[in-house]
């Protein structure tokens, strides 16, 4: 188990290799009290991690690909069912 690491300025620890906050809230907290703690921890560095744009493959590429797919499965004669 990975030792968790204090964090000062938001006083939630850390913990796991992703760094995942636990939030720390009284026992028998209602929904609205979990909540209202998740949104006062939630900082905008947090938020940055949601937000950054990822390379993905190109659309023109995914499309030739289905189209590929498509003239292959229509060239092929369509089975019959057995009723």
């Amino acid at each position: 188990m990975t030792p968790s690491l204090e964090n000062p300025d938001r006083g939630m620890k850390m913990a796991g290799k992703n760094d995942v906050p636990i939030l720390k809230v009284r026992k028998r907290a209602t929904l609205r009290e979990i909540y209202a703690r998740a949104r006062e921890e939630f900082t905008a560095a947090d938020l940055q991690k949601y937000t950054v744009l990822e390379d993905g493959i190109p659309l023109a590429q995914v499309i030739e690909e289905m189209e590929a797919i498509q003239r292959k499965t229509a060239s092929r004669p369509r089975k019959k069912r057995k009723a």
